[in-house]
């Protein structure tokens, strides 16, 4: 903020000392408003919630931007088209670690779920995935979610970090009425880290650093291995660009380790949130948010295919 200079010709030199404390005074006053809004800024986003790979993609050149309460990369040092067409031509790496993760524990847990979600998660074989919707007493949809039957002995359960709050409340609600009535179930919420490797090359990258065949792992099934050499990482085959693709759930101290060796290959990149938007948009996949929320139904949003047969046949036959 400045201030005009003004010099009378042949004065005393008051009008132009006069001037000089009036842009110092003015120079100050702007400087200490920006010092304030830098430090409102600073406040702003040290109280964003940060994922394990949040230095890591600061140092390649991630644009940080506020997602769901999240410090997340909106895109890299290449544009948005660029990262969105490579994720299409090859494959690039979402951070996902935002997401709410958890495991549902006890013999009565399957029982638990199904009373929560549309799914039929009892004719899920083991390691098989689904995805489905935690629904209100209206039908709406309280938020999309994936999850597993695995054969650990709990369901591993995947849902969307702007519904986390809500989610795991709703669920909590639930549970304290199962245990009431003398069920056996336990929730556990997880603290992975959780990325997505998505695009038509993902198999060839990712087999390189399993021991297992990879093409026996098919859509929506899970299995618990090891990942370049770091143990209990849960591989998912699915995604949310339209393209083939994985989810890693990997110890987090662990997580930039198995970024930085699937970025070693040339054919992998990095991509952020706006990459992420636009390939879930092209491939015609639901945005909670924007597509559905609490006011639409199943059959509003075309989702009737996620509803189990036998929770039909229980609303046609009530």
């Amino acid at each position: 903020m400045w201030a005009r200079l003004t010099v009378t010709v042949g004065g005393s030199g008051l009008g132009l000392r006069a001037s000089r404390e009036c842009l110092l005074r003015v120079t100050a006053v702007g400087c200490a408003g920006k010092r304030q809004q830098d430090r409102r800024d600073f406040s702003a986003e040290a109280a964003l919630k940060k994922t394990p790979l949040f230095d890591f993609h600061r140092n390649h050149g991630g644009k940080m931007v506020e997602f769901a309460g999240w410090s997340m990369p909106v895109q890299y040092k290449d544009s948005h088209i660029a990262s969105h067409m490579h994720t299409r031509e090859h494959c690039s790496i979402f951070d996902v670690s935002h997401m709410l993760q958890t495991k549902i524990h006890g013999k009565d847990r399957v029982k638990f779920m199904e009373s929560l979600v549309v799914a039929d998660i009892t004719e899920l074989k083991d390691n098989q995935g689904t995805l489905s919707l935690f629904t209100n007493e209206n039908g709406g949809i309280i938020d999309d979610l994936i999850v597993t039957k695995t054969d650990q002995g709990y369901l591993y359960v995947v849902s969307n970090a702007g519904c986390a709050d809500k989610d795991s409340a709703h669920m909590k609600a639930r549970l304290a009425e199962y245990k009431d009535d003398g069920f056996d179930v336990d929730l556990e919420f997880i603290d992975e880290a959780l990325i997505a490797l998505q695009g038509p090359t993902m198999a060839q990258v990712l087999q390189t650093g399993l021991k297992g065949d990879l093409s026996k792992l098919t859509f929506m099934t899970s299995t618990l291995v090891t990942v370049f050499g770091i143990p209990d990482c849960r591989v998912t085959r699915c995604g949310y660009t339209g393209e083939d693709g994985v989810e890693i759930s990997v110890p987090r101290l662990r997580v930039v380790e198995l970024a930085e060796k699937l970025l070693s290959n040339s054919e992998v990149k990095l991509a952020g949130l706006g990459a992420r938007d636009s390939l879930r948009l092209e491939a015609g996949l639901c945005l909670y948010g924007n597509d559905i929320d609490e006011t639409t139904t199943p059959v509003e949003a075309s989702l009737v295919w996620t509803i189990g047969s036998v929770l039909i046949l229980v609303t046609v036959y009530s």
